[in-house]
């Protein structure tokens, strides 16, 4: 296939950095036609299993209703106010009435009806979501699993035989390489597709929500410039392929061309979960925590530059009580270095690393103590319920 898409032999080169020969390094020449085709395939073979998420909510009606100001007063001072002929009207709440206030997108990844989008696209626990089909057909979606850490979750509808999307390998994905997103652009368009690059990898953001004004930080996410508008939110990035590398999760606001998608890597897990147990089991180790900097390096005198300090806030301590993280003897101000021989840092946070385990694996931490450095041995358990 890739050899049809970039021949290795073409009419014209294009010239980079020399080589030790002496001779020009080139790269094989591919026609627009075959890389427009390969776009046109990947959107064909991903759009069916694309659909939009519409929320809906019960909100008040609110009507202009009739009412007298002056219906207190004696008679003969309504007369002199003219409330005896003049109409007066004011808001009033008629009932009820369930109403459309958002959209989203999301993607199918089992034929029998289970569909990833994003948590904070079903992140109210009171609306109704609707799940509206590539070929209009309308279905009523549950919310099956909401991931405690991620910003990720399932819902389900009742439907056989649909058609799914191809997951990729997101462990895989280059600078470079052409991203495709697909979604429900502005909670409005159904099925809108840009086409743009990875612009950068292992990316931390910090994700909200539009209706909670909840947020969250995502690490080791993929940035995109393929334009992600709100509504895309929850659909899926391809490859050339048509394979899903990554979830469309977030828009840089006031800027153009920045957006970024959780890696489909971190989905599968969630996945799988909810096929084998009905929920998303997230492990949890019990920790708060400061990515070592440079400026937390002077300002705390730590003698190592990089891992992750442990330190409490206002939501609570450093280490939960009865948390795998006390049961290990993790203390404040304990410098948590490495998880299993992984260094922690800009591109693998200490949170990262615990969620690539499952419930019940023991991990090894690597722990700068004062000046001492310890290893500690901890036994993952389910995230509580928040």
């Amino acid at each position: 296939m890739w050899g049809k898409l970039f021949p290795s032999t073409s009419t014209g080169t294009q010239n980079l950095t020399g080589a030790t020969s002496g001779q020009p390094k080139t790269v094989p020449y591919a026609p627009t036609v075959d890389y427009e085709q390969a776009v046109v395939h990947a959107v064909e073979a991903a759009s069916p299993s694309v659909v939009s998420i519409i929320i809906s909510k019960y909100l008040p009606v609110i009507e202009q209703c009739p009412y007298n100001p002056y219906q207190d007063l004696p008679p003969e001072f309504q007369d002199l106010f003219g409330g005896g002929g003049t109409q007066f009207y004011t808001q009033c709440q008629k009932g009820t009435k369930l109403q459309e206030v958002g959209g989203g997108s999301g993607f199918i990844v089992t034929s029998d009806g289970l569909i990833l989008t994003n948590k904070h696209v079903v992140e109210d626990t009171k609306a109704e979501y609707t799940v509206l089909m590539n070929d209009g057909k309308k279905y009523t979606a549950k919310v099956l699993a909401r991931d405690p850490v991620q910003d990720l979750a399932i819902v389900k509808i009742d439907a056989t035989n649909l058609s799914v999307v191809t997951l990729g390998d997101s462990d895989g994905v280059k600078l470079g390489q052409t991203a495709i997103a697909i979604g429900n652009a502005l909670g409005e368009f159904r099925n809108t597709v840009s086409v743009g690059v990875v612009s950068g990898l292992a990316r931390t953001i910090t994700a909200g929500g539009l209706r909670s004004g909840s947020s969250e930080t995502l690490d080791n996410v993929i940035q995109t410039d393929a334009a992600i508008n709100p509504g895309n939110s929850g659909g899926p990035l391809l490859n050339l392929k048509g394979e899903v590398i990554g979830i469309d999760t977030a828009v840089v606001s006031g800027a153009q061309s920045i957006g970024f998608a959780i890696p489909i890597n971190r989905a599968k897990k969630d996945i799988q979960s909810v096929i084998a147990s009905g929920t998303i089991k997230a492990p949890f180790l019990g920790v708060r925590y400061i990515l070592v900097t440079p400026n937390l390096v002077k300002s705390n005198n730590l003698p190592v530059d990089y891992g992750a300090l442990l330190k409490g806030n206002d939501s609570g301590t450093a280490v939960q009580s009865g948390s795998p993280a006390a049961k290990a003897g993790l203390k404040e101000g304990d410098v948590v270095l490495e998880v299993d021989g992984t260094k922690i840092n800009d591109s693998h946070s200490l949170a990262y690393l615990v969620q690539q385990h499952n419930v019940g694996d023991v991990i090894t931490l690597k722990v700068q103590r004062g000046k001492d450095v310890i290893t500690l041995t901890a036994t993952l358990v389910e995230r509580p319920a928040s």
